[in-house]
């Protein structure tokens, strides 16, 4: 009998294709991922596992698990990414690291910044580890993270989170559109 000779669909640029990833920092921590989240990572959100009741985006309860559609070289992701998936059939895996400065930066201490606790409104009260979002005259917000506070000012970080930090993504090729 004869072989059926079935060419392998690869992604090239152009495509608009469904990729799943694990996103983790070096030290193994998951910050981003499309896979089903198992458990609620933020307790404080006010939704169960499977997401529902969430009205905050960012809760990281299963909100937005399932594939990422991108289109290859519109740079929707990280360049490098869309790169690496040039060529991969849909099963495919490979785990590729962004070192920070492609990513978010290194970590600049000059966006550390102290301000009196007198310019804060009286209902906010900031805590460590509280996410702010300033706006400016521009109506221009800018997201800081208060990593000190005491009676007199507040230490606010407005870097990004994973600023500073090499992120290494495990991507899978689900499917080409």
């Amino acid at each position: 009998g004869s072989i059926m000779a079935q060419a392998i669909k690869q992604a090239k640029p152009g495509d608009r294709v469904k990729i799943n990833f694990n996103g983790t920092l070096a030290d193994g921590t998951l910050f981003d991922t499309t896979y089903e989240k198992v458990e609620c990572v933020d307790d404080d959100c006010g939704c169960d596992d499977d997401g529902n009741g969430c009205d905050d985006e960012d809760c990281g309860c299963g909100s937005e698990s399932g594939p990422m559609e991108l289109e290859l070289g519109a740079e929707d992701f990280f360049p490098q990414i869309e790169a690496a998936l040039v060529g991969m059939s849909p099963g495919d895996k490979k785990t590729l690291t962004i070192e920070s400065a492609d990513a978010f930066g290194a970590y600049d201490v000059e966006m550390i910044t102290t301000v009196p606790r007198s310019e804060f409104p009286e209902e906010i009260i900031p805590a460590v580890g509280d996410d702010l979002e300033l706006v400016n005259d521009d109506e221009e917000g800018m997201v800081v993270t208060v990593i000190e506070v005491d009676d007199v000012e507040v230490t606010l970080d407005a870097n990004h989170p994973l600023a500073g930090e090499d992120l290494t993504f495990e991507v899978e090729m689900v499917e080409i559109l």
